[in-house]
């Protein structure tokens, strides 16, 4: 099952206002961040744009919550996507500009992917349920 997912990522899918924001925050990422700006620009250019009010209810957008499974340990997490400035691991929190932030943005429920964590080891991550925040 793992070299089917290297060769096949599941589709990403991003509302164009987000994809907007997050193609500066990647191109200006730094340091620590960088790789994961570079992972988040691949995903960004594979994405399929979408307006706010087309977008889909069981994508994972920007202060979504996500329940997922690292597949490898079978340890599963809920976390909210966020952008840097909001992150907070004690609450929750996870950075878009971290490499399982880069990775879950633009997924469903119901996507598993190959993606490399901190040390660069590729993990299984599969969606298990993802909740929208209000919109304005």
């Amino acid at each position: 099952m793992a070299s089917r997912l290297k060769t096949k990522r599941p589709p990403v899918r991003l509302i164009g206002t987000e994809a907007e924001r997050l193609t500066d925050i990647a191109l200006n990422a730094s340091g620590p961040a960088k790789q994961a700006g570079e992972l988040l620009l691949d995903e960004i250019a594979r994405a399929s744009i979408c307006r706010a009010d087309q977008a889909p209810g069981d994508i994972i957008t920007m202060h979504s919550m996500i329940e997922f499974e690292d597949a490898a340990s079978g340890a599963s997490r809920t976390v909210q996507l966020v952008y840097p400035g909001e992150a907070d691991i004690s609450k929750g929190r996870i950075s878009i500009l971290t490499p399982v932030g880069a990775g879950l943005i633009g997924l469903s429920a119901g996507d598993v992917i190959l993606w490399p964590d901190r040390d660069g080891r590729e993990r299984p991550l599969a969606i298990l349920k993802v909740t929208q925040p209000p919109r304005p």
